[in-house]
């Protein structure tokens, strides 16, 4: 089996100004290079140091964008209370229709960044449920009691279990993706 993990995600924008300040103010994210493209400019942002970059921002967005071809941006917190941190700081940011739910798999708080693109914020739960799964949730209530609710939700879910037995199985399936792969090419 060989690695494949995805690295980083680039984005067009209209207002690179805007889309750096929340990205780097709210956010955190670093700008580890800059520079002009056809279209404008060209930025390259990180909150990782083994990672030059994991978010790009590009000018040439159209103003006139009827659909926008991302379905969202997923980043991983370190945490519940960072998730909930940043969920109330998010009140006072240029954002909307921001929503906290659980996917049995992660607690998550969704919402439109100051261009409209969605942009979700996780971590993980120690469950798995089939998937698309979803249940609002109120991250205003205590740690123990959110956790309550989700775990009661997860586990009366048809299909509901552990995580590490879920890696275990997905494991197999990218051994048999990787072997059928290996032997397409070979064919």
């Amino acid at each position: 089996m060989y690695s494949l993990t995805l690295s980083h995600v680039g984005i067009y924008v209209s207002d690179m100004a805007r889309m750096m300040d929340f990205y780097t103010r709210f956010l955190g994210f670093a700008v580890s290079d800059r520079g002009p493209n056809p279209n404008g400019e060209i930025v390259f942002m990180t909150r990782d140091s083994r990672e030059h970059h994991q978010l790009v921002l590009v000018s040439g967005r159209p103003a006139n964008l009827s659909f926008n071809l991302v379905n969202q941006l997923s980043l991983r917190v370190d945490s519940l209370a960072t998730l909930k941190d940043l969920h109330e700081g998010l009140k006072h940011e240029p954002v909307s229709e921001i929503v906290t739910l659980t996917h049995g798999n992660a607690v998550s708080c969704y919402f439109r960044d100051p261009e409209y693109n969605r942009v979700e914020l996780l971590i993980d739960t120690p469950w798995y449920v089939p998937q698309p799964h979803r249940l609002l949730l109120d991250l205003t209530l205590p740690d123990a009691e959110l956790w309550t609710i989700i775990e009661k939700h997860v586990r009366a879910t048809p299909g509901f279990k552990p995580q590490a037995e879920w890696k275990k199985e997905i494991e197999g399936r990218i051994a048999k993706a990787t072997a059928e792969r290996r032997a397409a090419q070979t064919a």
